[in-house]
């Protein structure tokens, strides 16, 4: 079973973590299964970006990006070469280590 290594992040994971999920799970499930609560605004239906990381280890073990994807990720805030929407990165066999982006386009979040 694959490992996905969190990386510290000051609201989801301040320590990091380290869980394991099943191949075919996608990594925000297995983030939320953990009690990880990544932000998901679209309840993972592939149509907002709140849950964009950056995969900084084993990004070409996990599924292909699709067109859609690609196009929403061009929206994301803090965008890098190995960002995936984590409610479509699909776990494959190797271990991955992850970064979740200290901020997201989720205005409804945003104390004012």
């Amino acid at each position: 079973m694959p490992t996905i290594k969190i990386l510290p992040h000051p609201e989801y994971c301040p320590q990091g973590a380290s869980i394991s999920a099943p191949p075919g799970t996608s990594i925000c499930e297995a983030l939320l299964d953990n009690d990880i609560k990544i932000e998901h605004a679209c309840d993972m239906s592939c149509a907002c970006t709140t849950c964009h990381v950056v995969v900084r280890e084993g990004f070409n073990s996990l599924g292909e990006l699709d067109e859609t994807e690609e196009d929403l990720l061009d929206r994301a805030w803090g965008l890098e070469p190995h960002s995936r929407l984590s409610c479509q990165a699909i776990l494959a066999q190797q271990d991955v280590t992850i970064e979740i982006p200290k901020y997201s386009i989720n205005h409804a979040k945003e104390n004012h």
